[in-house]
Protein backbone atom coordinates (compact mmCIF):
# COMPACT_ATOMS: atom_id res chain seq x y z
CA UNK A 1 0.00 0.00 0.00
CA UNK A 2 3.38 2.76 0.66
CA UNK A 3 4.19 1.59 -2.95
CA UNK A 4 0.91 2.36 -4.14
CA UNK A 5 0.24 5.41 -2.55
CA UNK A 6 4.20 6.84 -3.72
CA UNK A 7 3.40 5.80 -7.38
CA UNK A 8 -0.28 7.56 -7.23
CA UNK A 9 1.60 10.24 -5.69
CA UNK A 10 3.88 10.40 -8.51
CA UNK A 11 1.25 10.25 -11.06
CA UNK A 12 -0.94 13.10 -9.03
CA UNK A 13 2.38 15.38 -9.44
CA UNK A 14 2.56 14.78 -13.14
CA UNK A 15 -0.73 15.35 -15.02
CA UNK A 16 -1.33 18.13 -12.07
CA UNK A 17 1.51 19.98 -13.49
CA UNK A 18 0.99 19.03 -17.17
CA UNK A 19 -2.13 21.88 -17.30
CA UNK A 20 -0.31 24.48 -14.47
CA UNK A 21 -1.37 22.78 -11.17
CA UNK A 22 -0.08 22.11 -8.04
CA UNK A 23 -2.12 19.08 -7.21
CA UNK A 24 -3.06 19.51 -3.68
CA UNK A 25 -6.36 18.09 -4.51
CA UNK A 26 -5.15 15.28 -5.58
CA UNK A 27 -2.84 14.83 -2.86
CA UNK A 28 -5.50 15.19 -0.52
CA UNK A 29 -7.65 12.79 -1.97
CA UNK A 30 -4.64 10.17 -1.77
CA UNK A 31 -4.39 10.97 2.14
CA UNK A 32 -8.18 10.96 2.58
CA UNK A 33 -8.42 7.35 0.71
CA UNK A 34 -5.37 6.35 2.35
CA UNK A 35 -6.17 7.16 5.69
CA UNK A 36 -3.85 9.32 6.66
CA UNK A 37 -4.63 11.90 10.08
CA UNK A 38 -6.86 14.75 8.94
CA UNK A 39 -4.33 17.62 11.10
CA UNK A 40 -1.41 16.43 8.80
CA UNK A 41 -3.18 16.76 5.54
CA UNK A 42 -3.20 20.74 5.04
CA UNK A 43 0.46 21.01 5.49
CA UNK A 44 1.16 18.25 3.87
CA UNK A 45 -0.33 19.22 0.43
CA UNK A 46 -0.03 22.57 0.49
CA UNK A 47 3.95 22.32 0.92
CA UNK A 48 3.66 19.46 -1.98
CA UNK A 49 1.97 22.53 -3.63
CA UNK A 50 4.38 24.67 -3.65
CA UNK A 51 7.33 22.64 -4.87
CA UNK A 52 5.13 21.54 -7.94
CA UNK A 53 3.68 24.54 -8.87
CA UNK A 54 6.53 26.34 -8.71
CA UNK A 55 8.60 23.46 -11.37
CA UNK A 56 4.72 23.94 -13.41
CA UNK A 57 5.47 27.48 -13.56
CA UNK A 58 8.73 27.13 -14.71
CA UNK A 59 8.09 24.87 -17.44
CA UNK A 60 5.03 27.68 -18.73
CA UNK A 61 6.93 30.68 -18.33
CA UNK A 62 10.23 30.12 -20.01
CA UNK A 63 8.18 29.25 -23.23
CA UNK A 64 6.12 32.82 -22.92
CA UNK A 65 2.95 31.96 -21.20
CA UNK A 66 2.08 34.22 -18.39
CA UNK A 67 0.31 37.31 -17.93
CA UNK A 68 0.92 39.16 -14.95
CA UNK A 69 -1.81 42.13 -15.70
CA UNK A 70 -4.10 39.08 -15.35
CA UNK A 71 -2.69 37.57 -12.27
CA UNK A 72 -2.15 40.67 -10.42
CA UNK A 73 -6.01 41.29 -9.33
CA UNK A 74 -6.79 37.79 -8.31
CA UNK A 75 -3.35 37.76 -6.04
CA UNK A 76 -4.32 41.04 -4.19
CA UNK A 77 -7.44 39.36 -3.15
CA UNK A 78 -6.43 36.02 -2.44
CA UNK A 79 -3.18 36.32 -0.87
CA UNK A 80 -4.38 37.86 2.35
CA UNK A 81 -7.66 35.73 2.62
CA UNK A 82 -5.71 32.26 1.76
CA UNK A 83 -3.73 33.29 4.96
CA UNK A 84 -7.38 34.06 6.67
CA UNK A 85 -8.81 30.78 5.30
CA UNK A 86 -5.88 28.74 6.67
CA UNK A 87 -5.97 30.33 10.60
CA UNK A 88 -9.42 28.78 10.95
CA UNK A 89 -10.00 25.48 12.42
CA UNK A 90 -13.16 24.10 11.38
CA UNK A 91 -15.48 20.70 12.52
CA UNK A 92 -14.29 17.89 11.00
CA UNK A 93 -17.36 16.74 9.78
CA UNK A 94 -17.90 20.23 7.82
CA UNK A 95 -14.05 19.97 6.62
CA UNK A 96 -14.52 16.25 5.00
CA UNK A 97 -18.03 17.76 3.26
CA UNK A 98 -16.56 21.06 1.55
CA UNK A 99 -13.44 19.10 0.45
CA UNK A 100 -15.36 16.10 -1.18
CA UNK A 101 -16.93 19.30 -2.71
CA UNK A 102 -13.72 20.26 -3.91
CA UNK A 103 -12.41 16.86 -5.51
CA UNK A 104 -15.58 16.61 -7.47
CA UNK A 105 -14.96 19.89 -8.64
CA UNK A 106 -11.56 18.80 -9.42
CA UNK A 107 -12.93 15.85 -11.37
CA UNK A 108 -14.99 17.95 -13.67
CA UNK A 109 -12.11 20.42 -14.37
CA UNK A 110 -9.47 18.04 -15.29
CA UNK A 111 -11.69 17.02 -18.12
CA UNK A 112 -12.81 19.98 -19.19
CA UNK A 113 -10.97 21.75 -22.36
CA UNK A 114 -12.20 23.99 -24.41
CA UNK A 115 -13.13 23.25 -28.08
CA UNK A 116 -10.53 25.70 -29.28
CA UNK A 117 -7.39 27.78 -28.38
CA UNK A 118 -8.60 31.40 -28.69
CA UNK A 119 -6.71 34.14 -29.53
CA UNK A 120 -8.19 37.02 -28.61
CA UNK A 121 -8.31 37.71 -24.62
CA UNK A 122 -9.76 40.19 -22.15
CA UNK A 123 -8.30 41.98 -19.43
CA UNK A 124 -10.42 41.14 -15.85
CA UNK A 125 -12.63 43.51 -14.41
CA UNK A 126 -10.31 44.77 -11.48
CA UNK A 127 -12.58 44.66 -8.62
CA UNK A 128 -13.95 41.84 -10.03
CA UNK A 129 -10.92 39.97 -10.28
CA UNK A 130 -10.52 41.21 -7.14
CA UNK A 131 -13.54 39.81 -5.27
CA UNK A 132 -12.76 36.25 -7.18
CA UNK A 133 -9.38 35.73 -5.96
CA UNK A 134 -10.46 36.73 -2.47
CA UNK A 135 -13.47 33.85 -2.65
CA UNK A 136 -11.18 31.31 -3.93
CA UNK A 137 -8.23 32.26 -1.73
CA UNK A 138 -10.49 32.09 1.68
CA UNK A 139 -11.97 28.43 0.75
CA UNK A 140 -8.42 27.51 -0.51
CA UNK A 141 -6.69 28.25 2.69
CA UNK A 142 -9.38 26.57 4.49
CA UNK A 143 -9.24 22.85 2.87
CA UNK A 144 -5.50 23.17 1.80
CA UNK A 145 -5.51 23.10 -1.84
CA UNK A 146 -4.22 26.32 -4.15
CA UNK A 147 -7.47 27.18 -5.81
CA UNK A 148 -6.14 26.27 -9.84
CA UNK A 149 -9.24 23.82 -10.11
CA UNK A 150 -11.82 27.25 -9.63
CA UNK A 151 -9.64 29.53 -10.86
CA UNK A 152 -8.46 27.42 -14.13
CA UNK A 153 -11.74 27.13 -15.86
CA UNK A 154 -13.26 31.08 -15.19
CA UNK A 155 -10.14 32.27 -16.69
CA UNK A 156 -11.14 30.07 -20.19
CA UNK A 157 -14.28 30.39 -19.96
CA UNK A 158 -14.37 34.19 -19.42
CA UNK A 159 -11.58 34.77 -22.45
CA UNK A 160 -9.29 35.96 -20.02
CA UNK A 161 -6.50 33.69 -20.84
CA UNK A 162 -5.87 31.02 -23.35
CA UNK A 163 -5.12 27.60 -22.47
CA UNK A 164 -1.44 27.73 -22.45
CA UNK A 165 -1.38 31.16 -20.35
CA UNK A 166 -4.18 29.48 -17.96
CA UNK A 167 -1.77 27.14 -17.25
CA UNK A 168 1.30 29.61 -16.59
CA UNK A 169 -1.42 32.02 -14.40
CA UNK A 170 -2.94 29.35 -12.13
CA UNK A 171 0.55 27.91 -11.40
CA UNK A 172 2.12 30.75 -10.31
CA UNK A 173 -1.48 31.49 -8.21
CA UNK A 174 -1.40 28.44 -6.66
CA UNK A 175 2.45 28.53 -5.19
CA UNK A 176 1.36 32.33 -3.88
CA UNK A 177 -1.80 30.81 -2.33
CA UNK A 178 -0.07 28.02 -0.70
CA UNK A 179 2.63 30.24 0.70
CA UNK A 180 0.42 32.13 1.99
CA UNK A 181 -2.06 28.98 3.56
CA UNK A 182 1.23 27.73 5.04
CA UNK A 183 2.16 31.04 6.75
CA UNK A 184 -1.32 31.00 8.30
CA UNK A 185 -1.13 27.91 9.81
CA UNK A 186 2.37 28.56 10.57
CA UNK A 187 0.97 31.40 13.01
CA UNK A 188 -2.08 29.68 14.30
CA UNK A 189 0.66 26.77 15.27
CA UNK A 190 -1.35 24.20 12.90
CA UNK A 191 1.94 23.78 10.43
CA UNK A 192 1.72 20.19 10.79
CA UNK A 193 3.08 18.43 7.78
CA UNK A 194 3.56 14.78 7.45
CA UNK A 195 6.59 12.58 8.73
CA UNK A 196 7.96 11.32 5.51
CA UNK A 197 7.08 14.83 3.67
CA UNK A 198 10.73 14.91 2.56
CA UNK A 199 10.34 11.53 0.37
CA UNK A 200 6.88 13.15 -0.97
CA UNK A 201 8.86 16.13 -2.13
CA UNK A 202 11.57 14.48 -3.41
CA UNK A 203 8.46 12.40 -5.58
CA UNK A 204 6.47 15.58 -6.31
CA UNK A 205 9.53 17.42 -8.21
CA UNK A 206 9.91 14.43 -10.25
CA UNK A 207 6.05 14.34 -11.31
CA UNK A 208 5.70 18.10 -11.60
CA UNK A 209 9.39 17.48 -13.87
CA UNK A 210 7.32 14.37 -15.63
CA UNK A 211 4.54 17.10 -16.04
CA UNK A 212 6.40 19.64 -17.70
CA UNK A 213 7.61 16.81 -19.98
CA UNK A 214 4.25 15.36 -21.00
CA UNK A 215 3.01 19.06 -21.59
CA UNK A 216 5.76 20.23 -23.96
CA UNK A 217 5.59 17.26 -25.90
CA UNK A 218 1.88 16.98 -25.97
CA UNK A 219 2.11 13.11 -24.74
CA UNK A 220 -0.58 11.03 -24.40
CA UNK A 221 -2.11 10.92 -21.27
CA UNK A 222 -5.48 9.92 -21.63
CA UNK A 223 -5.16 6.47 -19.39
CA UNK A 224 -3.28 8.24 -16.45
CA UNK A 225 -6.12 11.20 -16.55
CA UNK A 226 -8.62 8.22 -16.16
CA UNK A 227 -6.97 7.02 -13.09
CA UNK A 228 -6.63 10.21 -11.58
CA UNK A 229 -10.41 11.37 -12.07
CA UNK A 230 -11.26 8.01 -10.12
CA UNK A 231 -9.01 9.03 -7.61
CA UNK A 232 -10.50 12.01 -6.99
CA UNK A 233 -13.98 10.95 -7.37
CA UNK A 234 -13.80 7.63 -5.25
CA UNK A 235 -12.01 10.13 -2.60
CA UNK A 236 -14.59 12.73 -3.15
CA UNK A 237 -17.58 10.54 -2.50
CA UNK A 238 -15.92 8.61 0.42
CA UNK A 239 -15.39 12.31 2.42
CA UNK A 240 -19.39 13.24 1.47
CA UNK A 241 -21.12 10.13 2.23
CA UNK A 242 -18.39 8.48 5.01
Amino acid sequence: MDILFLVLLFVVAALYASVGHGGASGYLALMALFGFEQYTMKSTALTLNLFVSAISFYSFYKNGYFRLNVLFPFIIGSIPMAFLGARINIDSGIYKTILGVFLLIAVTRFFFRPREDFKDTKIPVFWLAIIIGGVIGFFSGMIGIGGGIILSPLLLLLHWSNVKETAGISAIFIFLNSLAGLTGLYFNNSFSPNTHILLWVVIGLAGGTAGGFISSNKLSHIKLKYLLATVLLVAGFKLIIF
